[in-house]
């Protein structure tokens, strides 16, 4: 098993259904011998456990959860994310509802901890690679612990109180327990964090049968900082407590410190590779095209008519490379003749815009172009998605082919950033104070690989925070971030107009571009929780339902 996640799941978990999200044991079914004497089905078991860690891609619906952020627009009309877009989701008719899911792995990581015994397989102390087994094995509960750490962080992100259970329960046990609070469980998840991290090897490379894309120990710090960086944000810190910001700059500060990671010299390298010095944990799967076939532009072989369309807002976000300043600043060289000029380096990493290169000819978004309307399928917004669909893939009715794709779950590129905004909320921009680095000097290196100017000095915390939002938005954007910020920044009523561009194709080969409103979507407060899926409300009458809902 040279990589985790290419192993199709084990023959007995796939199979496991329940209407209880805490109710059903495996081992009811199969037989403690059966599983826990096996090494290969107890490899399989937590291997299953891992499932649960996918990222968000085509995960709402089969849509990209930015399209239910101002990043993106999904062309079906028909996904569960247009729910979200238009108010239509409620605890009845829930979109996104991992609940279910996520309670399913936290179920299957306790019954691991409780199950599984290093003594099981001492009776094949005499097979050839028994010591290699033995030291494959000894890193499970660690990884076992991680994991379970980590859908705890997907739960409270999304529910904010959730039954914080530690162990496998029977249905009467799992009806009747009660919900702990969002600072209970991240008070979990650091602690488990902590505790796991020292445990867990820094790469899997020199560990037996190196089966990288497992938890490492920069993964667990990276939980850390994160759930500590959430639990900071306005969100769920509304008087402004200092001491939490310098909590979360110093957990950050200590996977930079920890010196696992680094930037890649070109952006591009840090996605879809699983041997980027960037990327600290990834979800990997095998190969395939299902991403490449949603997201070519309509006119090329194969392209579906479903797909992420970045909008407007995501491009405007792109600032001029030779000032580093937004488009809209009058000094900032923009020409809106040309929008996409001495741009952002990055914009051209992340969004397929008119006229740009792509499989050996021209992108032809215009009206009645290639790619443009009023074919079906054609982009609403005047974009198509680049970043992490491989270009190289054919449809080619002769050679059809697929690519291997790494979702990025944590990237050293997100801790400077993480860092870089929990210092200025702390410390202000400038004041590195006893950290060693300020604010602006962590994002100054993102901006200074993407080859940007970088933050000028001097700035108020405001000022960086706005712009540090912003920088945020562009190089995180479509790694599942975008959605969760507006969320724990509370900003949700300013990213409701959504913006696209007609182009139009003029006799003299030249382009013209109108922006325009696509989309007015509907924004209530209480959508910065999601609601609590009715059901489980009444099979458990202890959980209450978020407000609003």
């Amino acid at each position: 098993m040279k990589n985790l996640h290419y192993l199709l799941l084990c023959f007995m978990i796939i199979s496991i259904g329940s209407c209880d999200y805490l109710e059903y044991d495996e081992i009811e079914k199969y037989g403690d011998d059966l599983i826990w004497k096996d090494r290969y089905r107890t490899r399989d078991f937590l291997g299953n456990v891992y499932n649960h860690m996918v990222t968000d891609f085509n995960q709402v619906g089969g849509a990209v959860r930015a399209s239910g952020a101002d990043d993106a627009e999904e062309i079906s009309s028909f996904y569960d994310i247009q729910k979200m877009n238009d108010g239509r989701w409620n605890a009845t008719q829930t979109v996104d509802s991992r609940w279910t899911s996520l309670y399913e792995g936290i179920r299957q990581a306790n019954l691991f901890l409780e199950k599984f015994d290093i003594e099981n397989f001492k009776e094949r102390q005499y097979n050839e690679d028994y010591q290699q087994q033995i030291e494959q094995f000894r890193l499970f509960p660690y990884q076992a612990r991680f994991l379970r750490a980590l859908l705890y962080f997907k739960l409270i992100k999304r529910y904010d109180h959730v039954p914080l259970v530690t162990k496998s329960l029977k249905l009467e046990e799992a009806n009747t327990v009660k919900p702990s609070s969002y600072e209970e469980v991240t008070d979990f998840i650091i602690s488990e964090s902590e505790a796991v991290a020292p445990q867990l090897p820094i790469t899997y490379e020199s560990e037996p049968f190196k089966e990288t894309g497992r938890a490492t120990r920069g993964a667990a710090l990276a939980l850390k900082a994160r759930a500590l960086l959430y639990a900071a944000s306005p969100s769920h810190n509304p008087s402004n407590d200092i001491d939490k910001w310098k909590k979360a700059a110093a957990a950050a500060k200590a996977v930079i410190d920890a010196g696992f990671y680094s930037l890649e010299t070109d952006y591009s390298d840090a996605f879809n590779n699983t041997e980027s010095d960037e990327l600290i944990l990834g979800y990997r799967e095998g190969s395939a095209n299902y991403f490449e076939r949603d997201n070519f532009p309509i006119g090329y072989e194969g392209a579906n008519k479903n797909g992420t369309n970045p909008t407007q807002n995501l491009v405007n976000a792109f600032e001029m490379k030779s000032t580093g300043l937004p488009i809209d600043d009058p000094a900032s060289g923009y020409d809106p003749q040309n929008p996409y000029q001495g741009r952002d380096p990055r914009l051209q990493e992340t969004v397929i815009v008119n006229n740009s290169s792509w499989k050996g000819r021209k992108v032809q978004m215009w009206e009645g172009g290639l790619d443009g309307p009023p074919t079906t399928g054609a982009t609403k917004t005047g974009y198509y998605l680049k970043k992490y669909v491989q270009e190289g893939v054919s449809f080619s009715t002769t050679n059809t082919t697929t690519a291997r794709h790494v979702w990025v779950i944590f990237r050293y590129g997100g801790i400077l950033l993480n860092y870089a905004e929990a210092m200025n909320e702390a410390y202000g921009p400038d004041n590195p104070a006893d950290m060693g680095m300020s604010a602006r000097q962590a994002v100054n290196k993102i901006r200074a690989r993407a080859g940007m100017p970088g933050f000028p000095g001097g700035m108020s915390k405001s000022e960086f925070r706005e712009k540090y939002r912003n920088e945020r938005r562009v190089e995180m954007a479509f790694e599942n971030q975008r959605f969760w910020d507006i969320r724990r920044w509370k900003i949700g009523p300013s990213t409701t107009e959504i913006k696209g561009v007609d182009v139009i194709k003029n006799a003299d080969g030249s382009f013209t571009y109108n922006e325009k409103t696509i989309e007015n979507r509907v924004w209530d407060d209480k959508m910065y929780l999601y609601p609590i899926p009715q059901s489980e409300i009444f099979n458990n009458e202890a959980l209450k339902q978020n407000p609003g809902w």
